[in-house]
């Protein structure tokens, strides 16, 4: 079997599990997929950890049954959202001693490396480095500066940032898992891979991913990353809203939403009734599907109100062709796209994270926009792996063999000591 990689979607609402591998088209087939209720994640940051693993290992488990024959899942993808994400802009400057050269790889992850090295605010880490554009020599706008000749190397970097104590909780609840973490991506950007195509990143774009707990943006520009965003609201609060105006539990609000729910007031009827089943001997309750929508789109309007305040914050209002793309739970509700286009005056579709997948996919319902984030880690995991192929080809086979050198000449002076040793030894 081809290598597997397997994605961890550790949501407010869901936790799931997407195991895939890439066919000789260079499409991803997924394998399986698993699927469990979340209850220890609050806004997209772990608030229990034991809730969560059991959570994580309900997804996990599942998934590995879907499949025919045998699969252990060890190592997985995550995901890390919540609203203490922040980014910034930040330039990278490298000087190179060997003129002689051109610029490689390493130049750029030496550039990248030091990145990571900036100073932050006590109790934050760096998650993503994304060079936008490198400068060799005072020459702007160079977006792949390998095999080109040169002293100074410049890149701009769109830098990720989030809690240390945030990013070790969701590594905490993975350990306890049985599970190992190769990579924590920052959720926008797995969601990005999944639904948006390369023409759109270059046109201009803004990904909008509405969760339960939070609502994920990230603008592309020139195929380049050029803000990223968490809202800490999304879905859930929606639920919150409905259960507290119709005055109905959690879990019928949920259901309402899901099924009768509206974006725009406006496009329901007014006579529409739905009952629902009151509680031990009580009368149902009848709610307007008009009343009902209402409720959901102030709640939707205060959601695209901030996407929007995000979008003018980014500086690329003007320049986004591509207009905007809804993924997440929150994509599947109705008139959605309408409310968008109404309040920001931008086009707007759904993404639906079919871009990069193989027509043989077995998984059903998988294209749906909730599962965007958990196909989005799968790729990504996808484009690591194989970066570090390359990169290894390039680098690796030098640096073994120094260190295969190394420790050679290590263990043969060893033996001349000790024969030596032995030899005085012997004459004494």
């Amino acid at each position: 079997m081809s290598e597997i990689v397997v994605g961890l979607d550790i949501g407010t609402t869901k936790i799931a599990c997407i195991v895939g591998r890439k066919t000789e088209h260079d499409k991803i087939e997924i394998l399986s997929m698993g699927k469990s209720e979340s209850v220890g994640v609050t806004r997209g940051v772990v608030s229990n950890i034991e809730k969560t693993v059991q959570s994580i290992r309900t997804a996990v488990e599942e998934a590995e049954s879907r499949v025919e024959g045998e699969l252990q899942v060890r190592v997985v993808n995550v995901g890390i959202a919540g609203q203490h994400i922040n980014s910034l802009q930040h330039r990278g400057m490298l000087v190179r001693d060997n003129l002689d050269t051109e610029i490689g790889q390493f130049d750029i992850d030496a550039l990248i490396e030091d990145m990571y090295k900036l100073v932050m605010q006590p109790g934050e880490e760096i998650i993503h480095v994304l060079p936008q554009e490198y400068i060799v020599d005072s020459e702007q706008g160079i977006k792949d500066p390998i095999g080109m000749a040169g002293v100074r190397l410049e890149a701009n970097f769109h830098i990720i940032t989030g809690q240390i104590a945030a990013a070790k909780n969701i590594k905490k609840c993975v350990d306890k898992g049985g599970l190992e973490v190769d990579e924590m991506i920052l959720e926008p950007l797995a969601s990005s891979e999944a639904v948006l195509s390369e023409e759109e990143k270059e046109a201009g774009v803004v990904l909008v991913d509405i969760g339960g707990g939070t609502t994920d943006i990230a603008i592309f520009q020139d195929g380049i990353i050029r803000h990223t965003a968490v809202i800490p609201f999304g879905g859930n609060i929606i639920s919150e809203d409905i259960k507290e105006g119709c005055t109905i539990m959690k879990r019928q609000a949920e259901l309402l939403k899901v099924k009768f729910g509206s974006a725009l007031a406006s496009e329901c009827q007014e006579n529409e009734i739905v009952c629902i089943p009151g509680l031990r001997g009580r009368e149902p309750k009848e709610i307007s599907v008009r009343n009902l929508a209402s409720i959901i789109q102030a709640r939707m309007e205060e959601i695209i109100e901030h996407v929007y305040y995000e979008i003018k914050n980014s500086g690329f209002e003007k320049k986004l062709i591509g207009g905007i793309v809804v993924t997440g739970g929150g994509g599947q509700m109705k008139h959605v796209t309408q409310l968008f286009e109404y309040i920001t005056g931008m086009d707007t579709r759904i993404g639906y994270p079919n871009e990069h997948l193989a027509p043989t996919t077995m998984v059903d319902n998988i294209t749906s926009p909730m599962y965007a984030t958990g196909i989005g880690l799968v790729i990504k995991g996808f484009q690591d792996s194989y970066r570090n192929i390359d990169n290894g080809s390039e680098y690796g086979v030098d640096n073994a063999a120094k260190n295969h050198s190394s420790k050679t000449k290590g263990s043969f002076f060893e033996k001349i000591l000790t024969k030596s040793r032995t030899w005085f030894e012997e004459e004494d």
